[in-house]
């Protein structure tokens, strides 16, 4: 008889959302580029949780407009043009904010799926 055994999250931090490591940062990069760029993006409620975070960390980094703080952005967002647009736009708009930069919205289900949505957009 096999023992299986099945580890409780005990003190784990953050959503794994049903993915590996990899596939989960690439899937949270491209929606933070997506809110970056367009600054209203409309994913599931628990997608738009882990992509706060991760973009009001961008921002805060991105108040400093120094070369290593933008070498940090290019690291963590896929495309030159969202970096740029994130120091040149978005960073100045809150410069005297000291957080909560964007704004989770609930919205009705997804038809196909019954997921719930949700719209997050810059405040």
């Amino acid at each position: 008889m096999k023992l299986l055994l099945l580890d409780m999250r005990h003190r784990k931090v953050g959503k794994t959302l049903d993915r590996k490591a990899a596939p989960r940062l690439a899937l949270i990069k491209a929606l933070a580029n997506s809110l970056i760029l367009y600054e209203s993006i409309k994913t599931t409620e628990a997608k738009a949780k882990v992509t706060r975070t991760y973009v009001e960390r961008l921002v805060t980094l991105a108040k400093k407009p120094t070369l290593a703080n933008r070498r940090l952005a290019l690291k963590r967002l896929p495309t030159v043009g969202a970096v740029r647009k994130l120091f040149e736009v978005i960073a100045p708009r809150y410069d005297k904010r000291p957080g909560g930069y964007t704004r989770i919205v609930k919205l009705s289900r997804r038809a196909g799926d019954q997921a719930a949505m949700a719209q997050i957009s810059f405040v």
